[in-house]
């Protein structure tokens, strides 16, 4: 039995209050659905400005009845200071996932990103620790290693912020860094690397990019590649975020606290090959799935060329195993894209 394993199994004979900001976002509803799962308590923060009733749904059909009814949903503002008190009254592990992400929309609007992003951040970090909360885990993002060309990335070595959202990040970094220095307060950051998995969202501007293709495929609509195809990321599957999440809250040592960690797998794969595999995965599932080839265009701006993680000091310190690479995630995801896109 692995840590992950071991902690799942603790969590169940000694379950926990935990409360989820984000709750109905991609991330938020699947930590949602492995909290209930392993009959935790759940508090969770939304206020459906990227969330949806629809993952609330799915994940009430995956529990048990007397497992969904260890839910508490409060809608409600992080940029409401009140609202983030009320959440946090009598939790013992807090996942801050609620944030505005996407680059793109960071440049279109830094003012509202910046009031989610930074305030809101600031408006949790103090009520929780005026909750006197066990640990605080935020998402972080692969974004505030900015123009640094190392790779694979490693923790300590940042370079400059290439947009807004990437500045917001880095500052939710710092504030983390000076609540442990000023009041003694346990966090631990989470820099996502292009998280990919069930129930992400494939509509709108700012979707992410394996379901928007996904759904353009089946809709044997173009698919655009922003410049050559070869930029490459280190795509990570939902699991191996919900691993990470509970393991960073739940660690019982100390030199693991006050610290930020790369959620990826240390592989990298270009947009072209990730076109192809989606395409092989779905033919496989849809034979009469019309073969199509991307369309490319200009580089988008704010955009790394590369992304990478060195996960070591995740598998050192907090126990963090991966259990799925990108082509077990695909295999695994691709059944809820088909049934969940057509």
């Amino acid at each position: 039995m692995n840590k992950y394993d071991e902690t799942l199994s603790e969590l169940a004979a000694k379950p926990k209050t935990w409360l989820i900001t984000g709750v109905a976002g991609f991330i938020g509803s699947n930590l949602l659905e492995t909290l209930l799962a392993a009959n935790q308590k759940v508090i969770g923060l939304d206020n459906f400005s990227t969330g949806h009733q629809h993952n609330f749904d799915q994940v009430n059909e995956l529990v048990s009845a007397e497992q969904w009814n260890n839910f508490i949903f409060i809608e409600g503002d992080i940029r409401n200071p009140e609202t983030c008190v009320k959440a946090c009254s009598g939790v013992d592990y807090v996942l801050h996932q609620a944030a505005l992400g996407s680059v793109p929309r960071s440049i279109e609007d830094p003012i509202t990103t910046n009031e989610n992003n930074i305030s809101g951040f600031l408006n949790m970090l103090v009520a929780a620790k005026d909750a006197r909360v066990q640990r605080f885990v935020y998402a972080a993002s692969s974004s505030t290693y900015g123009d640094h060309p190392d790779l694979p990335k490693e923790e300590d070595k940042i370079g400059s912020p290439l947009s807004p959202y990437a500045v917001t990040k880095l500052v939710n970094e710092l504030y983390a860094e000076v609540f442990e220095k000023t009041y003694g307060f346990k966090s631990i950051g989470l820099r996502y690397f292009n998280i990919f998995g069930q129930r992400q969202d494939p509509q709108g501007a700012y979707a992410a990019v394996i379901p928007k293709w996904v759904a353009s495929l089946l809709k044997g609509e173009e698919v655009y590649i922003n410049g050559d195809g070869e930029t490459s990321r280190d795509f990570c599957y939902i699991k191996n975020v919900m691993q990470i999440n509970i393991l960073a809250a739940t660690t019982d040592n100390e030199g693991a606290s006050n610290q930020v960690y790369n959620v990826a797998l240390n592989h990298r794969t270009s947009l072209n090959e990730l076109f192809h595999f989606i395409q092989d995965k779905l033919r496989a599932r849809v034979p009469e799935l019309k073969e199509m080839e991307p369309v490319y265009r200009n580089f988008r701006a704010g955009d790394v060329r590369h992304s990478q993680a060195n996960i070591s000091k995740a598998e050192e310190l907090l126990g963090y195993q991966p259990t799925h690479v990108i082509d077990a995630g695909l295999e695994e995801a691709m059944d809820w894209y088909v049934q969940d896109l057509t």
